[in-house]
């Protein structure tokens, strides 16, 4: 699997030790930055790997800021993107179960090394279970053809 990567200065860290996670498991990543601690703004590099996700070019996306939650709303800007802020591996899980989200953040300031890569792995390996969720999943991309 080809994941986008994108994060701030706040992230920087983490996506830097998720890069070996990746690798560790046999996947493949584009790296849309940043690529350093100097202060920058997530939207510029979590949209990018939201727009390579949302056309294909990378089947799943993980992004990181200090909590997470500025770069997944940067994200959910993208059309057909469903990003979802995970703190836990119950939230990893069922995200991609019920609600199929295809990229995830994670608050780099409040999630450690051990965790953050449970729940990469969650992530990557669970399938949407479609059925009634499709029906939901289904209703929330159709907000975007308003």
């Amino acid at each position: 699997m080809k994941i986008a990567l994108g994060s701030d200065h706040g992230g920087y860290a983490l996506k830097e030790f998720i890069k070996t996670v990746l690798e560790k498991q046999g996947h493949t990543y584009e790296d849309f930055g940043c690529h350093g601690l100097e202060s920058c703004d997530y939207p510029d590099f979590g949209v990018p790997a939201a727009k390579a996700v949302a056309s294909g070019a990378c089947d799943r996306g993980i992004v990181f800021c200090t909590t997470g939650i500025g770069i997944s709303i940067a994200c959910n800007k993208v059309k057909g993107i469903r990003c979802a802020h995970c703190a836990d591996v119950v939230q990893a899980e069922l995200t991609r179960k019920h609600n199929n989200a295809n990229m995830m953040a994670i608050g780099a300031g409040f999630t450690g090394e051990y965790l953050a890569e449970r729940l990469v792995e969650t992530f990557l390996s669970t399938e949407f279970e479609g059925g009634r969720h499709q029906r939901r999943v289904d209703k929330i991309m159709a907000l975007e053809q308003d």
